[in-house]
């Protein structure tokens, strides 16, 4: 079912809304449940987009009205439907009010197109977040270095980069397509919230950072130590192809301006929509460098090749290795009180095998098989002691509590601290979103925002999303974002709606935020 406001215009106080049913029965119901600050009332018409001889004999659409007592009009409505095929029992349900109703097939395709635009813009803007970074830093290295390539080979390179962004963002809609059909709840930050893919990419970052640093060197062999950390600093195919995919993982925990609004559409619509919005942000995402390998003459502005090169490798290892250390935090201290240390430990193993195997095998000629042995070997004792012994990584979900003066969120508590008369900060994070963290760096945990909590009484609480949680997922959904950050501050006078902070948060827009849920007007606030 879905609920979405008639186009017909506000009438006062009043105003039409529609719930939609996808059924084949021409005969249901809607019971709405009371709800503070507004009614929903009147008899239940069947709109003639909703009969059988409508062109949308699938669906039907139930109208009703909404009478609003106080404050901005509702954005959830629940209630039960009822079917006559089941007079007996009704299926409850909780609906996010849309605003622009799909009335026709003119009005779908505006929409699409507008959306397409924001996810081509969010996915441009993408390149700049730090997310990307470390990623862009690689490929100022690669461009160097194809300066001196023919710009047929060029050109090639670059659109294979292309490819490996579009090639993951479709693996990546296919996965959310996936989720959904079995359903969960898919969203643009679905794969760091599991675990093992958190240990994988952390590993798979280390040795990048290790190859850029020179402990092992790029080889054309296929070998498993080399694999990994070789694939970004090739400057052929494989590296390329490999650098796009990058890109799109490690784009995944941040929200650009725009891109949030697209996909929280496309996770709306059909499977075929949306492929098509995820493989418009990619191509937002590449766009950039592939325009610059078409024209080769953009190069001619960067330094030429030359000794300098393998110290500029070295030096783009320090914010790969940045990159694995945020991995890290992510990481470990999800897997218990010892995770940090063995976690730790196990990846100092892992560089320990890398220098065995780039110093003992690919830089010398005698006995090579013992070096090989042994780097194997302190790989498995790592992989068998620290990640399936000590840390049980395919199957350690524990999280470690935040040392931080929060509350844990429900929608109960918040109720409840809002009819005590507290207002009430509620801050939807996760550790894989390093915007929810410079969020709260900047303009949470800070001393002014923390004086303005003590001094007008509100309670906070903390809605950690970093593992998968269906409640949470489905209050994101219930306010429009695809995932976090979200920041919403409910006034204590339960009936007024929650205000909801933009995803990139500055001190005055939390400060003045948190004034008008306590009732104090901007002059006294001064």
């Amino acid at each position: 079912a879905n609920a979405y406001w008639a186009s017909a215009a506000a009438t006062g106080d009043d105003r039409p809304l529609i719930i939609e049913l996808q059924t084949t029965n021409n005969d249901a119901d809607f019971f709405p449940y009371k709800q503070s600050g507004f009614d929903i009332g009147g008899p239940t018409e069947i709109t003639a987009l909703g009969r059988r001889d409508a062109p949308h004999p699938d669906k039907l659409h139930l109208r009703k009205v909404a009478s609003k007592s106080d404050g901005n009009w509702p954005t959830n409505v629940t209630g039960v439907i009822v079917t006559s095929l089941q007079p007996d029992s009704g299926a409850e349900v909780s609906l996010p009010i849309g605003t622009a109703p799909p009335t026709s097939g003119q009005s779908k395709m505006v929409t699409l197109i507008i959306m397409l635009f924001f996810a081509f813009v969010g996915g441009l803007i993408l390149n700049i977040m730090p997310c990307v970074l470390p990623v862009i830093a690689l490929k100022v290295l690669s461009f160097v270095s194809q300066a001196k390539e023919t710009p047929q080979r060029v050109r090639k390179l670059g659109l294979i980069y292309g490819l490996g962004v579009l090639v993951s963002f479709l693996v990546l809609a296919l996965l959310a397509i996936s989720i959904q059909k079995a359903g969960g709840v898919a969203d643009w930050g679905t794969a760091f919230r599991n675990p093992i893919f958190r240990v994988v990419i952390t590993v798979l970052i280390t040795l990048v950072a290790l190859n850029l640093f020179g402990l092992f060197e790029v080889t054309l062999s296929g070998r498993a130590l080399d694999a990994a950390g070789d694939l970004t600093a090739k400057q052929g195919s494989a590296g390329a192809f490999f650098n796009g995919v990058l890109a799109t993982i490690l784009a995944t925990p941040c929200t650009a301006p725009f891109l949030g609004v697209a996909l929280a559409f496309a996770f709306t619509q059909p499977p075929i929509i949306v492929v098509l919005v995820f493989l418009v942000v990619g191509l937002g995402l590449a766009l950039p460098f592939v325009i610059i390998c078409i024209d080769p003459r953009l190069l001619r502005f960067l330094p030429k090749p030359g000794a300098w090169m393998e110290h500029f490798k070295v030096a783009m290892g320090f914010p790969m290795l940045a990159t694995a250390m945020w991995l890290f935090w992510l990481t470990a201290t999800r897997m218990g009180k010892t995770g940090v240390l063995w976690f730790g430990l196990f990846l100092v193993l892992l560089a320990f095998a890398a220098w065995i195997w780039g110093q003992f095998v690919q830089r010398s000629y005698k006995r090579r098989g013992i070096a090989m042995i042994a780097a194997l070997l302190v790989l498995v004792v790592g992989y068998t002691y620290i990640l399936e012994g000590k840390l049980a990584w395919r199957t350690n979900n524990g999280a470690v509590k935040e040392k931080l003066d929060w509350k844990t969120w429900s929608a109960e508590a918040v109720e409840k601290a809002r009819r005590e008369g507290h207002p009430v900060l509620v801050d939807f994070t996760a550790d894989s979103c390093l915007n929810c963290q410079l969020n709260k760096l900047t303009s949470i945990e800070v001393e002014p925002t923390e004086k303005k909590l003590k001094e007008i009484g509100a309670e906070i609480f903390i809605a950690d999303y970093t593992d998968e949680s269906p409640v949470i997922a489905k209050e994101l959904q219930r306010y429009g974002r695809p995932g976090v950050p979200l920041v919403l501050v409910f006034p204590k006078d339960i009936n007024k709606p929650a205000i909801v902070l933009p995803p990139v948060l500055t001190r005055s827009i939390v400060l003045r935020a948190l004034d008008e849920a306590a009732g104090v007007t901007q002059s006294a606030s001064r």
